[in-house]
């Protein structure tokens, strides 16, 4: 009998090992991955970027002016701060809970700040620091109510609603109104500066390589692994399109005299990458969305669900009072309205739109700006075409409704195809 040879193990790679498992090859099995993908119900973030597409064609039909360079240029530096606080919302509502008091606290934090500088003095830094710091504490306070003492987020989160209401207006006093300093370095930064073309494309050779560089990382750790690593080539090329895109965008905001991209809108996108990558890249990140998924589970794997959550809080109310910082230095002012209009809903239906399941356990970071971006969008091509403010609000609460209905459908979907 002849003997026959069997392929040694290491030969085949661990995740083409099962035939389950194996991945789609060329441009037929990709399309079909891709479509069993969505049919499963991993929508990811496309529902949200159509929706973009669909609502600026509509808008730049009705008026052009509405995709010129200035348009997009204001519409960039007015999502920034609410979208900073939309961030924070994208944390808590990776757990499955909610903060409805992200509004409130933006607004107290901000006075706390003018106060300290108008009033007493202070130097902005130690401001700013000193209302980056009680907020981290609002949200310190949140997680204690939470886990010693059980309340759930929604009661907690609304009495916070309406009691920072009132320490802003405490705060404030009989002043009502404090205008920020002309010189002062926050009115600057969120106003006032932009990044030169240099500083633009530096960024996005920046950005750039740090994804190619990570992406060949990532291969080099598979082939280690004994896996399937992704294709080089196909990484090369979405760096290139990557490049490409950005490249046009800081191009596109910088032409017909229109002022470019500006510090605040770099500044919120780089605090999206920088979430997502904890998110993605480290264990507290995937701590979170295994609490958010199924905490019982979580706690009995060995998770310090306590800890998550304080952490998790203590982000979303630091991100509120960054945020607030961000709108009154673009401003210019702190009055008895900051942060009592719509801010505290814009933030949470951002992160909602963007794609952040109130359901917990899946989202992105990326929620924040994409969702935002939606939002300003609506915002804008509405005052474009001279509609009211009360339109504006019936359809961003419509938006709010088919984003949840999506959300609802596709968990749906991937519950019956068992992805969970």
């Amino acid at each position: 009998m002849s003997e026959v040879k069997e392929t040694p193990t290491s030969a085949v790679a661990a995740d083409m090992a099962d035939e389950r498992l194996i991945l789609s090859k060329g441009p037929a099995g990709i399309a079909t991955m891709v479509w069993n993908r969505l049919k499963g119900g991993e929508l990811g973030t496309l529902p949200v970027i159509v929706g973009l597409v669909v609502i600026c064609a509509v808008f730049y039909a009705r008026e052009p002016t509405f995709l010129s360079s200035r348009s997009l240029v204001t519409l960039t530096q007015f999502a920034a701060p609410t979208g900073i606080i939309a961030l924070g919302i994208v944390l808590v509502l990776l757990l499955g809970e909610i903060d409805l008091s992200v509004g409130s606290v933006a607004g107290f934090t901000s006075a706390v700040m003018a106060v300290m500088v108008a009033n007493h003095g202070a130097s902005l830094l130690v401001a700013l620091l000193s209302a980056l710091g009680v907020g981290l504490l609002i949200g310190l306070v949140y997680a204690t109510l939470h886990q010693v003492v059980g309340v759930p987020s929604f009661v907690f989160s609304l009495a916070g609603l309406l009691a920072f209401q009132g320490a802003l207006l405490y705060t404030l006093g009989d002043q009502g109104t404090i205008t920020l300093p002309q010189d002062s370095g926050l009115r600057e930064f969120a106003r006032d500066k932009f990044l030169t073309d240099a500083q633009a494309y530096g960024l996005v050779a920046i950005a750039v390589a740090a994804y190619v560089v990570s992406n060949v990382v990532g291969i080099r750790r598979r082939q280690v692994a004994g896996l399937t690593p992704p294709s080089l080539v196909g990484v090369l090329v979405k760096a290139a399109a990557m490049a490409v895109g950005l490249g046009f965008f800081c191009y596109y905001l910088g032409a017909n005299d229109a002022r470019g991209v500006g510090y605040l809108f770099t500044f919120f996108v780089l605090l999206v990458v920088l979430m997502d990558l904890l998110l993605r890249k480290t264990k507290w990140g995937r701590h979170v969305t295994a609490v958010g998924g199924n905490e019982e589970a979580a706690r009995r794997s060995g998770i310090k669900v306590g800890l998550i959550y304080t952490s998790v809080f203590g982000l979303c109310s630091t991100f509120a009072a960054l945020g607030g910082l961000m709108l009154a230095g673009q401003l210019t002012t702190v009055s008895q309205s900051s942060g009592t209009t719509d801010t505290n809903l814009t933030a949470i239906a951002a992160a909602v739109i963007g794609g952040t399941s109130l359901f917990g356990g899946r989202g992105s970071a990326y929620a924040a700006l994409l969702g935002m971006l939606v939002l300003q969008a609506i915002t804008a091509g509405l005052n474009l075409i001279n509609v009211e403010s009360e339109v504006r609000f019936m359809v961003t609460g419509a938006v709010l409704l088919l984003a949840v209905a999506i959300d609802s459908v596709s968990r749906r979907l991937r519950s019956s195809s068992g992805r969970g």
